[in-house]
């Protein structure tokens, strides 16, 4: 397993080049990159078919930077400037655990206070530039696509937010042991957390906006599920804890590799298992039997999923339904993986896990979306006829 991004390229290359990414947050940063450049694109076409439409803004220019917009870059040149030059000077300590490193007091009070200077004359010169004698109001046309960055900055902050909640829902008593560490923690995220709180989010947003929340959640479904298999491989990859239960069954088919059939994690970042002989660092552990690695497993079943509903998006023509097959198709996929993994199950739910509790919800949900949002695109076309004959 590769914990850092620096251990595959060492396995890969042979060269080890300091860097300070963890491999969950890589794969986790390109599932973000790759979900937004399908958003964009969606969206897109569903302007150019006219769709979805942009809205009028406005905004006053030609005023000068406001003190709290001097005082704002300020602060954050500060925190850039405090961290970063000690960053630079400290490289491999911070590489090896930068998360540990940004948490810390640590920091430089000279860079820190050139780069607040810096920052904050950058901004008062900024908007001395293009003042004006009279600061003037413009208006301006925003599309959906142009909103992307903030959809995907919305999307993390609150998905990832979920995903915290539920896992401290999930497993209370170690929430309690250590409330501080399991906030400031970057492991132990429940997706189907994330997914409840992003989409809240971003249909509050729709709302806002006047974006037809059917269109955009439509167009977000192939994006939520390719960007939930890539976020599986950095789970594999670095080893997170998200695998099956011991699998010492003999491969159904000789050619089918090794690890996924059956896979022991060695040096995974969770530190679960075994001591492997010999090896010196922090992760050094080895699961003692081989696992089934779901993770690889869901991440086949997302890509799958993707290219069905991107064949789909086409030919369905009221909006919302394809929404409705993603919840269907991502509910089944995951309680059928969950028979598989390791996972807290509760006794009042028939032996359920968490997660299959929600994707039983979330079957049903799909069934609801799909007959509610048929029954009103019906309902709007034929009032549209009406309209036409009378």
């Amino acid at each position: 397993m590769y914990p850092t991004i620096t251990d595959m390229l060492y396995d890969l290359l042979g060269v080890r080049i300091p860097l300070p990414i963890q491999t969950y947050g890589f794969f986790l940063a390109l599932a973000f990159l790759v979900a937004g450049v399908w958003l964009h694109f969606e969206l897109r076409r569903m302007e150019l078919q006219g769709f979805v439409h942009g809205i009028t803004e406005t905004a006053v220019v030609g005023k000068p930077a406001s003190l709290w917009e001097i005082l704002f870059h300020a602060i954050m040149g500060f925190l850039v400037g405090y961290k970063g030059l000690a960053m630079l000077l400290e490289w491999t300590k911070f590489s090896e655990n930068p998360h540990e490193f940004l948490l810390s007091g640590q920091g430089s009070l000279i860079g820190g206070i050139v780069v607040s200077v810096l920052m904050a004359f950058w901004r008062y010169y900024e908007a001395d530039k293009q003042r004006l004698p009279q600061p003037q109001t413009i208006s301006y046309t925003v599309f959906p696509h142009q909103r992307i960055g903030d959809m995907i900055m919305l999307a993390a902050v609150f998905g990832i937010l979920g995903a915290k909640i539920f896992t401290w829902i999930e497993d209370i008593p170690a929430f309690l042991s250590d409330p501080v560490g399991a906030l400031l923690s970057f492991s132990g995220l429940t997706f189907y957390g994330g997914l409840i709180c992003a989409a809240l989010a971003l249909v509050y947003y729709a709302y806002r906006k006047q974006i037809p929340v059917g269109r955009l959640i439509d167009a977000t479904a192939p994006a939520l599920i390719i960007g939930y298999g890539i976020g599986r491989l950095g789970c594999h990859f670095s080893g997170d804890g998200d695998w099956g239960i011991p699998n010492l069954n003999p491969k159904p088919f000789a050619w089918l590799p090794d690890w996924i059939w059956a896979y022991a994690y060695p040096n995974n970042v969770v530190a679960q298992g075994i001591p492997i002989e010999g090896c010196v660092g922090k992760y050094c552990n080895v699961l003692p039997e081989p696992v089934y690695p779901t993770s690889v497993y869901e991440f086949i079943f997302s890509l799958g999923i993707f290219l069905t509903l991107a064949a789909l998006r086409r030919s369905i023509r009221i909006p919302g339904i394809l929404f409705g097959i993603y919840l269907i198709l991502n509910g089944l996929e995951r309680y059928s993986i969950e028979i598989v993994r390791v996972n807290d199950r509760y006794d009042w739910a028939l032996g359920m896990s968490q997660a299959q509790i929600i994707a039983v919800s979330l079957m049903l949900l799909g069934v609801v979306c799909i007959a509610g949002f048929w029954a009103w695109g019906n309902f709007l076309a034929k009032k549209a006829l009406d309209a036409q004959q009378d």
